[in-house]
């Protein structure tokens, strides 16, 4: 077995903070610790929860309210979210504790860097980006999570037939996530060569969403399967 090489990433991310409401800090308190893992875990289904369900992991989840929806709905899948940010952590571990969630675990940090390191190879059945910072200015957008790199690393952690679900409101990138991924090896796009697939049911439409629908505003999906693992793909080597 081979540990991923840990690279040099270009952060795609800043970490903000704000004043938690009474009911993050009741999440931070009474149920952190029961959906809270520790960087290192080996994250797969089998030792997150105990069982071989198909495992979905979101890459930024905000406050996590869709996540949480996505997790009380589909009991018979693992859910692993991966955040930054404090506030939206305190939330999701006061819903997820409200609602007794058994499928849905939470992972502070750097979710490339995690992934990378931890994620062992053909682990991960979906993974969703939804609404990732657009980095709008064209010095930033190397800073776009979506990247060749970086749909690499993807690939190899997701199983074959597995899919990467994108969801933006930024219409500049979701051309570039659609150039970006009709580029990349080893997937093919669920909606058909150029084309952008409609929202899944699965995916809930949030309230965010529901005001720019109003306003005209556009949203855009992305559904691209994985068809074939990367050269020499191999299962992560833990960190212990």
């Amino acid at each position: 077995m081979t540990l991923d090489q840990p690279l040099r990433r270009i952060q795609t991310f800043v970490r903000r903070s704000s004043p938690l409401t009474s009911s993050q800090r009741q999440g931070m308190e009474e149920y952190a610790e029961l959906f809270r893992i520790l960087p290192g875990t080996c994250l797969d289904s089998i030792t997150l929860f105990n069982n071989n369900h198909p495992l979905t992991v979101e890459i930024g989840f905000g406050m996590g309210q869709s996540l949480v929806a996505m997790a009380a709905s589909a009991p018979e899948r693992n859910f692993l979210g991966i955040e930054v940010h404090e506030p939206g952590l305190a939330q999701i571990f006061f819903d997820a504790g409200e609602r007794q969630l058994a499928n849905l675990k939470i992972l502070e940090g750097d979710a490339l860097e995690l992934l990378s390191s931890y994620a062992p190879a053909g682990s991960v059945d979906r993974f969703q980006l939804y609404f990732p910072d657009p980095w709008p200015k064209k010095r930033h957008h190397k800073r776009r999570l979506v990247s060749a790199e970086n749909a690499e690393l993807i690939r190899r952690k997701l199983r074959i037939g597995g899919i990467f679900h994108m969801a933006t409101d930024w219409e500049d990138y979701a051309h570039w996530m659609l150039e970006v991924m009709s580029s990349a090896q080893g997937y093919r796009n669920l909606a058909g060569e150029g084309q952008f697939h409609p929202r899944p049911d699965y995916r809930p439409l949030t309230k965010f969403e529901q005001r720019g629908l109003r306003d005209g505003h556009g949203i855009w999906d992305l559904l691209f399967e994985t068809t074939s693992p990367l050269p020499n793909s191999h299962p992560t080597l833990i960190r212990r």
